[in-house]
Order: structure tokens, then sequence, then C-alpha cells
């Protein structure tokens, strides 16, 4: 009986957790086929939720309401991809030009090599064209995994819209499932963790959503301003590059900062796109996205670039973009389990107290390892005045004593008035 009512030791529960963890990844690795698309029509349904109910509210019953949603979506994101594919086509009609300023370009670059550096053009020649050559001997293997990216590219266009149709149509049988599941649990509790999850994720796609749009709007301004053709397209594509956190507006400036320097006559150019760039980008870090998205996403940025260099591993292109919303939610889950808040302690933003010049020592205090310094009070001190002072030349003198000896002065002080 005293055995049974023995705690587990730590050790082994903390190898049936990682014991766990890698075979959740490792099953996730092994059906991503089919679990990619579900996560990503799970974050489609939550943002086309209130689009929903505003259907149902016109009383074109629900699974109408869902339906429309989902058409919705497919015609934003097919508007999107026709712009980008249209101007792609436009641009590539003036590849002969672009392309004749780019061979300028590469000769002036090897020219300044050569002088510079002394690398003869022949040595230049013969290592791209080594370069080359391995280039080529990847061909197959790299056609093999193009065309089956766009398998499941296909495969995806498909299972997202009606993934996506049935989650907004059979939700509120989903949530009973989660009361089901979690029936040791209060389902007030339930309740409120299913509406946070809801909440931080809904705040995180709309957000990035506006973001994109007010960045797109910078990008092409600034663009336009530079001088530089087709900034409209350029913009969009560096603000759809956002899906990629903290680093698709400097991929996305490398692209119209290359155009710029083929189709300039100076390199200012190019300099003034990736200057440009990077000035949105603070803007966008610091002021736009606090401002439109608030606090309910909080992830530190350390936790974030961890999570998407394995969502990366794991996923490819998909994990980077499922990162943040996945480690949002994994935070509301360990928010609500108490065993797990020190996990969703590690996830969000620190605190203003954890930034302090002296947090260590108030950490420390905090959590009783250092005792709180004891209070040091200024009191009145009587100085007995001789016959030869006068009272011009006397004053009122203080010093610095401990809490105690304030407190023993006090107890004299009383007595003697006694």
């Amino acid at each position: 009986m005293a055995n049974s009512q023995q705690k587990t030791p730590y050790a082994f529960n903390l190898a049936a957790t990682l014991v766990a963890t890698a075979m959740i990844l490792l099953f996730m690795y092994a059906t991503q086929t089919v679990l990619i698309p579900l996560l990503f029509s799970i974050l489609i349904s939550i943002s086309l939720y209130p689009i929903t109910r505003l259907f149902e509210k016109l009383r074109l019953g629900r699974a109408t309401s869902a339906i429309l949603s989902v058409i919705v979506a497919i015609a934003i994101i097919w508007t999107i991809g026709w712009f980008i594919v249209h101007q792609s086509i436009i641009i590539g009609k003036d590849a002969s030009a672009i392309t004749e300023k780019v061979i300028s370009v590469v000769e002036r670059a090897q020219t300044w090599v050569e002088e510079y550096f002394g690398i003869q053009r022949t040595e230049m020649m013969d290592q791209l064209r080594d370069q080359g050559n391995k280039l080529l001997s990847n061909v197959g293997s790299m056609a093999t995994a193009t065309f089956g990216s766009i398998g499941n590219m296909l495969a995806s266009a498909i299972l997202v819209p009606l993934f996506a149709f049935f989650l907004l149509y059979y939700r509120v049988f989903f949530r009973e499932f989660f009361f089901k599941a979690f029936n040791s649990v209060p389902h007030a509790k339930v309740h409120e963790t299913l509406n946070k999850i809801y909440s931080v994720v809904q705040s995180y796609l709309l957000g990035l959503i506006t973001v994109m749009g007010i960045v797109a709007v910078l990008n092409t301004v600034g663009l336009m301003i530079l001088g530089i053709d087709y900034a409209w397209f350029f913009g969009t594509l560096a603000a759809l590059l956002m899906l990629l956190p903290y680093i698709g507006i400097a991929i996305g400036s490398i692209l119209p900062a290359l155009f710029a320097l083929a189709v300039k006559d100076t390199a200012w150019y190019a300099l003034g796109v990736i200057v440009w760039f990077q000035i949105v980008q603070f803007l966008e870090g610091n002021i736009i996205t606090p401002n439109i998205v608030g606090s309910k996403v909080s992830i530190n940025p350390l936790m974030a670039m961890i999570t998407m260099i394995l969502g990366g591993m794991l996923f490819g292109l998909s994990g980077l973009i499922l990162a943040l919303p996945l480690t949002a939610t994994i935070k509301v889950i360990f928010d609500a389990v108490p065993s797990m808040n020190a996990f969703g302690f590690l996830i969000g933003e620190p605190e203003k107290e954890h930034l302090k010049t002296n947090a260590t020592q108030e950490l420390l205090m905090k959590w009783g390892i250092v005792r709180k310094p004891r209070l040091k009070k200024k009191v009145k001190v009587d100085v007995h005045i001789s016959p030869q002072e006068t009272p011009a030349s006397t004053e009122i003198k203080y010093k610095e004593i401990s809490e105690s000896e304030a407190n023993e002065i006090n107890d004299k002080s009383s007595n003697n008035n006694s």
C-alpha cells in the first residue's frame, strides 16, 4: 500500500515525456501528406468563421454558409495567384533585354574581381563550369522533388477546401468531442480553452493578413519612389513572403534588388531597395504588428525561431508557415494544464521585470533565495548644545540607523515621556 502511494521518480516522468514527444513527431512526419492539408484547413476555417456566421445570420443555412465561405477564400487566393503569375509572364516578355543587362553587370563584376583580387576570368569561368556540372548532375533528383511537390500542391488544393468545409459545417460536433475526450476536466475549462485557442489563432491570422496588406503598400510606394518597374508585383510578392516570419521581407528584398541591379545604370538603386525594405521590416516588427495583433499572440522571438527551424526540418516550407500558429496553440494548452504551466511560461514573452538591470536580485528575493534588505529609517537625534554655542549655529542632525535601532529609540522616548 505504501509503495502504491509513492510518487513516480522525476527522471522516469521526464523520459516518458521525451519518448512520447518523439513518437508524436514521428507520427506527424509519417502522416504529413494528410496532416499538412488538415492543419492548413483548420487555420483557414478559423479565419472564415466570422464570414460563415455572417451568412448564417442571413438565414442561408449552415451548409450553404460554409460552402460560400470556402468559395470566398478560393476566390481571394486565386486572385492573388493570378496576379503573381500574370506579372511574371509580363516580366518574362522583357527577358531578353533584362538578360543583356544582367550579362553586362556580370562582366563588370568579373572586371572588378580581376582588378582587386587578381583572379583571372578563366579561373572564375572554370569555377562556374564546375558548379554547373554539379547542378546538372542533380537535375534528376531535383525534377523528381519538384514534380512531387507539384503533386502535393494539387492534392492540397483539393483537400484543403474540402476539409475546411467540413470543419465549419461540423464545428459544434467537434466541440462536443472535446467535452467527451476531457470528461474529467470541468467543461467550463474546456470551453474556455477552446475559445482562447480560437481567439489567439484568429488574431494571428487576421492580423497577419492586415499587416501583409500594409507592408505591400509600403513596399510598393518605396519602389515607385525609386523608379523600379513592376513595383506592385515586387511589393506584393515580398509581403506574401511574410508567411515566413522574421525572414520573409529580407528574402523578398533580394529579387527587386537584383532586378534594379540589372535594369538600372548604377548599383545605388539596388542598395536603396534593400535599405527601404529593411526600414519596412523594422516598422512592421516594432510598430505595425504590435499595434494590430497586440499581446494575444505572445511568443518570445527565441522560441519562435526555434519552432520555425524545427517546423522546417519536419515539414519543409509548410512547417515554416505553420510554426507560429501551432506554437501559439500549444502555449494556450500548456497554460490551461497546471503541470505544463512552466513550459507555457517559457514560450511566452518575458515581463518587464525580467529585463531590468537588477532583475536577478529581484528574482532571487521573489523566490525566497535572498532575503530582502532591512529598511533604513532617518530619525531625529537630540543634540546637546553647550553654553558657548548660539542657537543660530545649531542645526538639526540626522543619521541613518536600522529599523530595530529606530524602534529602540522610540521606546526609550516613550518611557521618558511617561
